[in-house]
């Protein structure tokens, strides 16, 4: 089982659908036009040749999503290429089953599109919800993860354990058009999750929240994991996930994102306990070996590569919309209009593609290339992709 079908290195965006006041106005966004947003969103990145599109699942007033294959199966008919994945689905909490049954509808409705993100989740909200017991939190994700592995395997399924009901000789229908669709796992920093997915030989998703250079030895660790378990190369994947937005100038990025990203650091991150992140500690975070994507076009592809380098991953996802930022564009055009880009990015070695927002963009300018390839894809007034 593999993470997808990657022909060199792979970017993709992903929202957890924040909807939480704006700092400006203190209105929380409507969680109707903050959906079609990113639907509208993932129609563009679509168009603009994106690998990945992904949403995340939380439980909570501050986030539109509750249901990642829901919103992916609106998606997958506003789109005709780009993977769709869960960041995350939270297994710990959830039936297998369900999980397995909701993600094979969306790969029927994508053409063989959908994959799966498995984690235990940041937040433990669900796990009340759901009648579950927070002393159960690694045990529950080991089982859930062995038994949807065992659905994604074979038509027929006879499995036991302790936190469901068994199963014998059960039929799970429907069967996606992947013959196995991928399950790649989340992990936040945590050793024995690591191992864990490298001795399963499942993609692994670092999720980078300090210093890019302390996540290298997981990265090394699940090779070797995987290695030790006798897990092909190939299946040993890795994709990294960051906190991204960029403008056509670094301070512009800077200046705009700032009041957003402080607040959402307050608000959400349990170690803030309520306080906004200072200025300075913000700008360092975004410097050229900061974990925060947030500067120029050329700041981002030149830390892409940069990170690459300390940890040899083929896939990059930019968590946009944090803090309840506003999208930079209205909802797309119907599908039926979408529009045409004479961009062709090629996959010579790493592709670095990367989102630029360009405020006040009268529609006639392009973005110049840095390295060769294609002149850049225009569209939606205020919405570039700078592709290398």
């Amino acid at each position: 089982m593999t993470g997808g079908t990657s022909g060199g290195f792979e970017i993709g965006i992903f929202t957890f659908g924040e909807i939480t006041a704006d700092p400006a106005t203190g209105r929380p966004i409507d969680p109707v036009v903050r959906l079609r947003e990113f639907i509208g969103l993932a129609r563009l990145a679509d168009q603009a040749g994106l690998d990945v599109f992904g949403v995340g699942e939380h439980h909570r007033p501050d986030f539109a999503i509750a249901s990642p294959p829901v919103v992916l199966a609106v998606v997958a008919q506003a789109t005709d290429r780009i993977r769709l994945t869960s960041t995350v689905t939270v297994l710990s909490t959830a039936d297998p089953v369900k999980v397995f049954e909701d993600f094979a509808t969306v790969d029927l409705i994508s053409a063989g599109r959908a994959e799966i993100t498995a984690g235990r989740g940041a937040y433990t909200e669900s796990f009340p919800l759901f009648g579950h017991d927070l002393a159960d939190y690694d045990e529950l994700f080991d089982e859930k993860l062995d038994l949807l592995l065992h659905l994604n395997r074979a038509e027929r399924v006879t499995w036991s354990g302790r936190h469901r009901a068994p199963l014998a000789d059960a039929g799970i229908y429907p069967r996606p058009i992947q013959e196995q669709f991928p399950v790649w796992i989340g992990v936040g920093g945590t050793p024995a999750s690591v191992v864990r997915a490298g001795k399963h030989g499942l993609p692994l998703y670092l999720a980078i929240l300090g210093q890019p250079e302390r996540f290298a030895p997981f990265a090394d660790l699940y090779r070797q994991a995987g290695a030790e378990a006798g897990k092909r190369a190939e299946t040993l994947r890795v994709g990294m996930t960051s906190h991204f937005y960029a403008e056509k100038t670094s301070q512009g990025a800077r200046d705009t994102f700032y009041p957003y990203y402080s607040r959402y650091i307050g608000d959400t991150m349990p170690a803030a306990r309520g306080q906004r992140l200072p200025r300075g500690a913000f700008d360092a975070w975004a410097g050229p070996h900061g974990a925060l994507f947030a500067g120029s076009p050329q700041q981002i592809i030149d830390k892409i590569l940069w990170e690459h380098q300390l940890l040899g991953h083929d896939r990059f996802l930019a968590q946009i919309g944090l803090g309840g930022l506003p999208s930079p564009t209205p909802p797309a055009p119907s599908k039926s209009s979408p529009q045409k880009s004479a961009c062709r990015p090629t996959r010579n070695s790493i592709k670095a593609r990367t989102i630029c927002r360009s405020a006040g963009d009268s529609g006639g300018s392009r973005v110049r290339p840095d390295r060769g390839g294609c002149s850049g894809l225009r569209s939606a007034r205020t919405l570039k992709w700078h592709v290398l």
